[in-house]
């Protein structure tokens, strides 16, 4: 994930989009990952917890909205409560990889020389 230092010239527009893309990419899977994990995590260790309701809950963790059925087992709320430490770090990690090459490219913009263009 190379980006052009300050003084090489902008990317093209093309070149911009494909690490847009791979880079949208890239925090899709991490999230897909991360939902993977406690959706497994909470039918595994949820009494009453299918499928759908361990994904429900994992969604829910995941974004920052809060646990939607409380754990009963010691396992299960251990499970929840390093899946919550996780989901934190994991999900504000797939918005910073998404938007990096935005950024970049706003600050990249704010270095070119006027002779540049």
């Amino acid at each position: 994930m190379r980006f052009e230092h300050k003084n090489e010239p902008v990317a093209s527009p093309k070149k911009f989009h494909e690490r847009l893309f791979r880079h949208i990419s890239y925090g899709a899977v991490l999230i897909a990952i991360s939902l993977g994990i406690g959706t497994a995590g909470y039918a595994f260790f949820g009494e009453k917890h299918d499928f759908v309701s361990g994904f429900y809950n994992a969604s829910m963790i995941l974004t920052g909205m809060g646990p939607v059925d409380d754990m009963t087992t010691d396992g299960g709320k251990l499970f929840a409560s390093f899946y919550a430490l996780y989901s934190g770090v994991a999900f504000l990690s797939a918005v910073t990889v998404t938007l990096a090459p935005i950024v970049h490219r706003f600050l990249h913009l704010l270095h070119v020389d006027e002779t540049d263009t």
